[in-house]
C-alpha cells in the first residue's frame, strides 16, 4: 500500500513507497491519490490508457483464440469454469447486438469512402 503526506487540506503532497512519519496510508484506487499521479506524472496518463487499449485488443484477440479452439473442438465450451462461461456468453451476445445494429447502418469503411454521408459512393 502507498502512503500518502497531505496538506491541511487534505490534498496529497508526496506519496511513499513505505511508511514514513506523518504519513497515511492510502488504498491505491483513492481518487486524490489518481489525482496527484496525473497531475505529477502527465506522461502516466497517456501511458495508462495506451495499456488499457492494449490490453481490450488482446482481450478480443484471446476472445477470437477461444471461439476458434471451441469451433474445432480443441476445448469444450463446457471445459471452462462456470464465471468463465458467463462471461463468453455475456460477449458473444453483445457481439451479436453490435453485429446486428452495425448491419442497419453503412459498414465502416463504405462510410469513410463516401466522405460520411451514405450516398452510395459518390463524392
Amino acid at each position: 500500500m502507498p502512503y500518502a503526506y497531505r496538506d491541511e487540506n487534505g490534498n496529497i503532497l508526496a506519496v511513499y513507497e513505505d511508511p514514513v512519519e506523518g504519513c497515511d496510508e492510502v488504498s491505491p484506487d483513492d481518487p486524490a491519490l489518481k489525482e496527484f499521479i496525473q497531475k505529477n506524472l502527465p506522461m502516466a496518463a497517456g501511458a495508462v490508457d495506451d495499456w488499457v487499449q492494449s490490453d481490450l485488443q488482446l482481450a478480443r484477440v484471446l476472445e477470437d483464440l477461444i471461439e476458434v479452439l471451441i469451433d474445432k473442438k480443441v476445448i469444450m465450451f463446457s471445459d471452462f469454469p462456470a464465471g468463465a462461461q458467463k462471461k463468453l456468453l455475456e460477449r458473444r451476445g453483445l457481439r451479436k447486438e453490435f453485429s446486428y445494429v452495425e448491419d442497419l447502418f453503412v459498414g465502416g469503411e463504405d462510410f469513410e469512402e463516401s466522405g460520411g454521408n451514405n450516398s452510395g459512393g459518390l463524392l
